[in-house]
C-alpha cells in the first residue's frame, strides 16, 4: 500500500495539522497552496492530502486510530489544543474504549488507550 488518501478543502493546512499530530514531517517539496501534500510516516503508508472542491457531508467510511505514547487523556488534551474537535466518548469504566475527535476539516479519528494505560489496567 502506497498511501492513505484524505480529501480536504486545504491540503497544505490539513497536512500541517496531521504533521503536528504524528510528529512527522511534510514531504520536503510541499508548500502552502499545493493541492496535494503528504505527511511522511516512518513505516507503512504515507498520509496523502488531496484538495477537492466538495465539502465533507457524512461520517467517514475510513478513519485513523491513534495509540499514543502518553496517556489517552494527555494525548486528547494535546490534540484538542492543536485544533481537533470533540465528537464522542466511548470510554468504559474499566478504562477500555476510545474517544472520537475530528480534525479541523471534520474528519473523525479515534484516540485509543496507550500501551501504558493498558498495562496499568492488566491484572
Amino acid at each position: 500500500m502506497q498511501n492513505v488518501a484524505i480529501d480536504c478543502a486545504d491540503a497544505y493546512k490539513l497536512a500541517c495539522f496531521w504533521s503536528e499530530v504524528t510528529g512527522r514531517p511534510l514531504h520536503p517539496e510541499d508548500r502552502p497552496g499545493d493541492h496535494e501534500t503528504q505527511v511522511m510516516l516512518p513505516v507503512g503508508p504515507i498520509l496523502h492530502f488531496n484538495q477537492v472542491p466538495e465539502k465533507k457531508v457524512i461520517k467517514n467510511r475510513i478513519h485513523l486510530c491513534l495509540r499514543p505514547e502518553t496517556s489517552r487523556e494527555e494525548e486528547m488534551e494535546r490534540l484538542l489544543n492543536l485544533g481537533a474537535a470533540w465528537v464522542a466518548d466511548h470510554r468504559n469504566p474499566d478504562g477500555s474504549g476510545w474517544v472520537i475527535l475530528a480534525d479541523p476539516e471534520g474528519n473523525e479519528f479515534c484516540v485509543l488507550r496507550s500501551e501504558s494505560d493498558r498495562a496499568a489496567k492488566s491484572p
